[in-house]
């Protein structure tokens, strides 16, 4: 069978309006006519071993000025829209924990979410103000899932922050430094960001151009 004879759904918006993309770096992406999301094909996913091996060489340093200064794009418009001491969860937050030290140093309380390295779930039954999502969509095997349980834990009025890198149409896979690497599944549209502000019915802002905040009506 040929790339062009395989169909999928849509892992966000399950539409069947699916079509072979590009392939590059050895990979078989797949784009939705829909919701403009860019996905790998699952039976390329890493394997779950291979997986943990690449998150643990990520270097997250709380003390790295660096770091601190790329997680600003969110933090600081963020924290303009919050009121002083709302509550809130970083969700993928890595091997070291950064953004929720640099929200709660401003008196927003932050509770940790990973899956490998804070895979403590009874977080995730508790409601919120905010959620920040930072460099994790592109990680998420089932977008439809991880959205919806946004949108079921955040409180009316709390806002849910994206950082990601998105694609466009005059950008190649082949040569975008994001999508080389391989536990990078799901690349998103700008236009997959206003799909979802729609189907959520959440107003939408992006105060950079790979960070989406939205707000729970």
């Amino acid at each position: 069978m040929s790339l062009s004879e395989i169909t999928f759904k849509c892992p966000l918006c399950k539409a069947i309006q699916v079509r072979a993309f590009e392939h590059a770096h050895q990979r078989d992406y797949f784009g939705c006519d829909v919701c403009r999301l860019v996905f790998l094909a699952p039976e390329q996913w890493l394997g779950f071993e291979d997986e943990i091996a690449r998150y643990e060489a990520h270097e997250n340093d709380p003390t790295d000025a660096g770091y601190r200064d790329f997680l600003s794009r969110v933090a600081d418009p963020l924290v303009q829209l919050l009121q002083l001491g709302d509550m809130g969860l970083d969700y993928g937050s890595g091997p070291g924990p950064t953004l929720s030290l640099m929200l709660e140093e401003k008196g927003f309380p932050t509770a940790n979410y990973d899956p490998v390295f804070a895979p403590d779930k009874t977080v995730l039954r508790r409601s919120y103000d905010f959620i920040t999502c930072t460099e994790t969509v592109e990680h998420f095997f089932y977008p439809e899932k991880e959205f919806d349980g946004f949108h079921h834990v955040l409180r009316p009025g709390g806002w849910l922050a994206v950082m990601t890198e998105v694609w466009s149409e005059d950008l190649a896979l082949l040569d975008w430094s994001y999508a080389r690497d391989p536990t990078h599944v799901c690349f998103y549209h700008v236009e997959t960001m206003m799909w979802l502000a729609e189907h959520y019915g959440w107003q939408m802002q992006s105060p950079h151009r790979n960070v989406f905040l939205f707000q729970q009506q």
